[in-house]
């Protein structure tokens, strides 16, 4: 009997605004642990997402049949994630009732909570066992998201030949990713994860989600400013961001381009310290203790230093392959490295099964 299951195997899928990541995780029936079994990423053009709308739908189809092809996947089943404005999470107190029940009244509770038309979105809830210290209450996790989103890519996986089976929410995903890494901390930690063209910043107090809010802008702001700047391609820029500028340009750019990523760290820096302070003024019991960040965006030169200076927190890169086994034979730790903080939302899409609720 084979030591690692593909029972109930599905993939990770991670549509991101500036790239696709996809990834296969195995898991020890013994331990409990997991296996790194396919892990790839392809970039996309800016143009493929805007603002979360999907743009060039053929481009993003084509890049994923790449991925399933170049690591020879077999798995059809396929757990993807949206985030954005089109996704509301709130966190609401409800008269307690049974599951049945909520389930039965959910819809008409949701109307007061949600800015969209109650058709036009799909919602799910989880109940947060714990949260209330009133018995006649209970505190509900409302997610809705709109069905116009979801229907998006859902399509865009089956137009590539898989079968979506869960679609998530990229905050919960990171979480997930969180939960296997690092071990259960009892006080409160942020959750920054920093993409091209959003910010998902996801609160957890002991382990369990107490604030949820998407900031519209990320590391695509960066690039395009270096853009600006300096009048050269969007490539080009997006290389100097990375610390990489071919060695024929002027000595004067490199300066120049740390002047920039200076300046929109402070700007995202301080819009998280708000979103932060935000979260602080509804439950000022739930200091935060640490901050983690991930994201392609998150190893920007200086951003971490800059939201350490303006919240006043620890901040450190979060390591999505921490406790995950890896042969290194089949992948080289350099690049795993270069590639982790782009990482942990696939992470925690790898780690669902389709028989998960």
């Amino acid at each position: 009997m084979a030591l690692f299951s593909r029972n109930r195997h599905s993939i990770g899928l991670d549509i991101g605004s500036s790239s696709v990541k996809l990834m296969e995780l195995d898991q020890d029936r013994r331990s409990g642990a997991y296996r790194l079994v396919s892990f790839g990423t392809a970039p996309l053009p800016p143009e493929a997402i805007v603002d979360g709308a999907v743009m060039n739908t053929n481009v993003i189809v084509d890049a994923v049949r790449g991925l399933v092809q170049r690591h020879r996947v077999k798995t059809k089943n396929v757990v993807a994630s949206v985030s954005g404005n089109a996704v509301i999470i709130k966190r609401i107190n409800l008269p307690r009732m049974t599951i049945d029940e909520l389930e039965e009244s959910i819809q008409w509770e949701a109307e007061q909570y949600i800015p969209f038309d109650i058709n036009d979105v799909n919602i799910d809830v989880q109940v947060l066992e714990g949260a209330s210290e009133d018995p006649s209450q209970m505190e509900v996790l409302l997610v809705a998201a709109r069905k116009e989103l979801v229907n998006e890519y859902q399509s865009l996986i089956q137009q590539a030949g898989l079968k979506p089976v869960i679609v998530d929410v990229d905050a919960f995903a990171v979480a997930n990713c969180f939960e296997l890494n690092y071990d259960p901390d009892p006080g409160t930690v942020a959750l920054i994860n920093i993409g091209a063209s959003n910010v998902n910043i996801h609160v957890l107090r002991g382990g369990v989600s107490a604030f949820t809010r998407d900031i519209g802008m990320g590391g695509r702001q960066f690039t395009e400013e270096i853009q600006r700047t300096l009048n050269i391609s969007y490539e080009e820029a997006e290389a100097m961001k990375v610390g990489g500028d071919d060695g024929d340009a002027d000595s004067v750019v490199p300066e120049q381009v740390e002047q920039v990523l200076a300046n929109q760290s402070e700007v995202l820096a301080t819009e998280i310290q708000r979103s932060l302070d935000f979260y602080l003024s509804t439950a000022p019991e739930g200091a935060i203790s640490r901050v983690f960040l991930s994201g392609g965006a998150a190893r920007t030169p200086g951003l971490a230093r800059a939201i350490t200076a303006k919240t006043g927190l620890s901040t450190e890169i979060a390591d999505p392959f921490r406790r995950i086994q890896i042969d290194e034979r089949a992948f080289h730790p350099s690049f795993l490295s270069d590639v982790a903080s782009q990482a942990a939302v696939v992470v925690g899409l790898a780690l669902r099964r389709p028989a998960d609720k």
